[in-house]
């Protein structure tokens, strides 16, 4: 069965944009891009670069991870305002939203109903894992859903800004175990976790 991965960017506080929650990587972010964090996106992770950087670093690779890109609106947002109605036209696209009418761009999959109910029916079909890419608002209405994590953890800390989940996420505390773990010169740490079965969470 397909899994549902939550591959994000995190701050060393457990940030991954600030208040505004607009993009910490665009003309005017915050966030460090390293050229060794480049490199490693685009040969280990190149699926989940955006069309116009795969297109900049001549990156063609298909990838192994993912084959399914999923969203909230307020993340789909920020490409739309920088004019990018698609940025992983290479992955099947899904954005969640129940107040956009339609999608800007044909390849997009508007979806209303229930996140948790097309994530479902999504791992039940063939294909490679689903990338959950945010924002934190769907991340949380996704999180007894998610079976790994890979957070990118950058040696930067906020003070405030938007958390890994949306305040309001049901209290639900989990295990994860470390699988893989790859440390950058940059500081960068590409860590990822299996959620830990339940009984280990009770004790």
């Amino acid at each position: 069965m397909r899994e549902l991965v939550y591959y994000i960017a995190s701050s060393l506080d457990g940030l991954i944009a600030g208040p505004d929650g607009a993009d910490p990587t665009g003309p005017d972010g915050f966030w460090p891009v390293t050229p060794d964090y480049v490199q490693h996106l685009a040969t280990t992770y190149p699926e989940t670069l955006p069309a116009g950087a795969r297109e900049a670093l001549g990156v063609t690779a298909e990838g192994t991870h993912f084959d399914t890109v999923l969203e909230g609106r307020k993340s789909y947002e920020i490409g739309l305002a920088a004019g990018v109605p698609d940025a992983y036209p290479h992955l099947r696209h899904l954005v969640f939203s129940r107040t956009l009418a339609e999608a800007p761009a044909p390849a997009v999959e508007l979806v209303a109903d229930d996140p948790t109910v097309r994530v479902r029916e999504l791992k039940r079909e063939d294909g490679k894992d689903i990338w959950l890419l945010g924002g934190a608002g769907l991340a949380g209405a996704l999180y007894p859903e998610i079976d790994r994590l890979i957070v990118k953890l950058s040696p930067l800390t906020l003070g405030d800004g938007v958390p890994l989940f949306a305040h309001g996420t049901a209290f639900d505390p989990r295990l994860w175990q470390l699988t893989d773990h790859t440390a950058l010169e940059s500081g960068v740490l590409f860590l990822t976790y299996r959620r830990a079965p339940a009984s280990e969470v009770r004790g």
